[in-house]
């Protein structure tokens, strides 16, 4: 997931072709410039990176969680040194490939002529011209930091996940915006720049954004449903004694 996400700022081998939608029998206007299907990106040491970056995340992500809901000391203990181990691992791939990002050349489009090329530190400059998604970005950061540094130094604090978890929503949301926002190229194509995809070249037609529009009032609502749920099944810590004596399976 990771190394796909980072395809967002690297780019990726295909090309983009519209007039194949004449095409009665082969309509398919997109194709890979090669045999492997995409799966050629690992081969970018970049898109690794934010791999491996994402990898450790879950697994700090994943102790943070049971941390926060397991009542046993031994265990939580165990925990507390898989936040430790893995984050060092996470900081250190994240930090390398937001740095390289922000000093990259970014895929630029003219919004004039819609002409796709190659502009210097283009991602750094999104976030200048951007002021609210760099607040965003760096308050995400702030959050996961924090959730992560306080778990470390305070042995009964366990409310490290709600920190980190939003703070994890915040930045990518903060990265996803920065790839595609403000004159850039969501999913750029290396070998093609022309065929690389912008909101304006891929969006849909208007009957459809109005529709998802309308759906998107119902975000908010899921979105509390998930809040009351899971606060409803994290109510009461998980105990040895629950385990032993209860009737559920976990």
């Amino acid at each position: 997931l990771g190394g796909a996400v980072a395809t967002f700022f690297t780019g990726s081998d295909f090309y983009i072709d519209k007039g194949n939608m004449a095409d009665t029998f082969m309509p398919v206007i997109s194709r890979w410039g090669n045999g492997w299907h995409g799966l050629d990106a690992l081969t970018n040491v970049w898109n690794v990176v934010l791999g491996l970056a994402v990898f450790f995340l879950a697994r700090v992500l994943g102790a943070l969680y049971f941390i926060n809901n397991i009542a046993d000391r031994e265990l939580t203990d165990r925990c507390r040194r898989a936040v430790r181990n893995n984050a060092v691992l996470f900081l250190v791939f994240f930090l390398s490939f937001v740095i390289r990002t922000l000093v990259a050349d970014g895929f630029a489009v003219n919004p004039d002529t819609q002409e796709i090329s190659m502009q210097p530190f283009k991602y750094f400059t999104n976030f200048v011209e951007m002021p609210v998604v760099l607040v965003l970005f760096l308050a995400g950061v702030v959050l996961v930091l924090f959730g992560i540094g306080k778990t470390l130094l305070k042995v009964t604090f366990d409310k490290g996940i709600w920190f980190t978890g939003i703070g994890t929503v915040l930045t990518v949301l903060s990265l996803l915006l920065v790839a595609g926002y403000n004159n850039t190229a969501y999913y750029p194509s290396y070998s093609d720049l022309q065929s690389s995809l912008t909101l304006a070249n891929s969006c849909s037609s208007q009957f459809t954004l109005k529709t998802m529009a309308y759906v998107s009032i119902l975000v908010p609502f899921v979105i509390a449903y998930i809040f009351y749920a899971w606060r409803s099944i994290d109510r009461h810590k998980i105990t040895k004694r629950e385990l032993s004596e209860g009737e559920h399976s976990y």
